[in-house]
């Protein structure tokens, strides 16, 4: 997101970072920087507004502590709707797991698709059949060998932007997180199903094979389900930890 290159000089009537932090928030209320985009960057504002960066850098710092904003790193500054806490000790993505490992890993994106959520999604959304739910099948690769396919189902409505939205720079977490969405707690099922030729090879198996399916319902704190995943996860390169308490 740019502004106009014009320079558009402050007054000296207050200090400059809190009058640009009045512009930023009056921008972000007014919805012209709209829930889920990026604010210009610093050397943007810094050039819109004739000011230094450190300037501009405590005007956003202020607006990320009121919960306006939230950077993400070597993303950018991106709109919220209001103040987020979130606690997900055991709750996370495939991303965040592996980064907790110490394991590198990347997500292909083989296709997103938007499409009616018919009789059985519509209830498990509590929408209507014929709102829209976006598809996203992706490839889920750790050191650099596939490990996982994913077909994660969202409600359009929780995520309005999500077609414009390039999901290899993002992880679902993370764009929950810029909406505001705390998810609090799922419900997964585990089964061992064979998988058809054309699946296995995306996961470089010899086909049909064997593998561990999981299927997990999100919830956020509102109690609304958020997402609905089926994942396909090779058994001989993970495995599956339970935790049990009396």
């Amino acid at each position: 997101m740019t502004e106009n290159n014009s320079k558009k000089q402050l007054s000296g009537s207050s200090p400059l970072y809190t009058q640009l932090r009045d512009i930023l928030r009056d921008k972000i209320i007014s919805g012209e920087f709209k829930v889920g985009t990026a604010i210009p960057s610093e050397n943007e504002l810094s050039n819109t507004y004739g000011i230094n960066r450190l300037t501009v850098r405590n005007a956003i710092s202020i607006l990320i502590r009121e919960g306006l904003l939230k950077s993400i790193k070597g993303k950018g500054v991106f709109v919220l709707n209001s103040k987020i806490e979130r606690d997900l000790y055991t709750l996370r993505g495939f991303t965040k797991t592996m980064k907790d490992k110490n394991t590198s890993s990347k997500t292909t994106i083989l296709n997103k698709t938007t499409k009616p959520a018919g009789k059985l999604l519509s209830k498990k959304f509590n929408i209507n059949e014929d709102d829209d739910i976006y598809v996203i099948k992706r490839l889920c690769y750790a050191n650099k060998e596939p490990i996982s396919l994913e077909y994660i189902h969202i409600p359009k409505y929780i995520l309005p932007n999500l077609d414009k939205i390039n999901l290899s720079f993002f992880s679902i977490y993370e764009l929950f997180e810029v909406y505001n969405i705390n998810l609090v707690t799922a419900d997964e099922t585990l089964e061992i199903v064979r998988l058809d030729d054309k699946h296995s090879k995306l996961l470089s198996l010899d086909t049909p094979s064997w593998v561990m399916l999981f299927e997990c319902t999100s919830y956020a704190d509102t109690g609304r389900v958020i997402d609905f995943t089926t994942t396909y996860t090779r058994g001989d390169k993970c495995n599956y930890n339970v935790h049990f308490n009396k």
